[in-house]
């Protein structure tokens, strides 16, 4: 009899209380990693700004950082629209107006980036057949329309030379890859600049088959890999007048 009355205390005590406090912390750890992981796949600033927003809201907002973060102080809120003119994101966007005023002179050294970091507009673009750097009459109609467009600004052109990542034929005159997209690129700056686009607004860069921008097997689409395209940075050239003309 003792031993069936050992069991039914058994049977009616449940788990150990420590069992339901350690279900209720691996609970709140999976909680935590997924919304680690949602924030780790938030690509637009704005989207991730409502989030940070949301989050100081509910777990407390410091009303102090208003009096040193710069800009205009809006209440806060996750609509994104409202978010997207908050202190932290004019900050981010502070230098994108492209002005073109020198700033006050400090007493520190000048800093000046070689690489811009917002990303280059695309002005156009123009298409080469595989394993060749001559431009057709189609191409140069082509750099003619891309002229329009760019003769008589002040901002720095970047001409990217582009090839698809399939072996050269043996004995082609061009020796690899990147020597290709060079002189593609080379020949596409040496014609706008006969056309009269200045050369010191001209920086030439190499991509060769590492940025393709179709890397399926339809042959029609992989023509779209040899290329060159032409941007426009956010640099400007000072003292660029505004009609250029060779």
């Amino acid at each position: 009899m003792s031993n069936g009355k050992s069991q039914t205390q058994d049977d009616s005590g449940g788990v150990p209380e420590w069992v339901v406090t350690f279900g209720d912390m691996m609970s709140l750890l999976l909680t935590f990693f997924i919304m680690l992981f949602s924030m780790s796949e938030i690509k637009e600033n704005e989207r991730f700004q409502a989030t940070v927003e949301s989050l100081r809201k509910t777990f407390g907002y410091e009303a102090s950082l208003a009096s040193i973060l710069p800009g205009d102080f809006s209440s806060q809120n996750s609509d994104f629209q409202t978010v997207s003119s908050l202190a932290r994101t004019k900050r981010d966007n502070l230098m994108s107006g492209k002005a073109r005023e020198d700033a006050p002179v400090g007493d520190a050294e000048r800093v000046t980036s070689l690489r811009q970091k917002s990303d280059p507009l695309v002005a156009g673009m123009v298409p080469f057949e595989e394993g060749n750097d001559r431009l057709t009459e189609k191409d140069e109609t082509i750099l003619n329309e891309i002229y329009g467009r760019i003769a008589g600004i002040p901002q720095r052109i970047e001409i990217v030379g582009h090839t698809t990542n399939h072996p050269l034929p043996a004995g082609a005159p061009i020796g690899d890859h990147w020597d290709l997209a060079y002189t593609r690129a080379r020949k596409v700056k040496d014609y706008l600049v006969k056309r009269g686009i200045k050369s010191k607004r001209i920086r030439i860069a190499v991509a060769a088959g590492n940025e393709l921008k179709y890397r399926g097997i339809d042959p029609i689409e992989q023509k779209k890999n040899p290329r060159v395209e032409i941007k426009l940075l956010s640099e400007t050239i000072k003292n660029a007048s505004p009609k250029e003309g060779g």
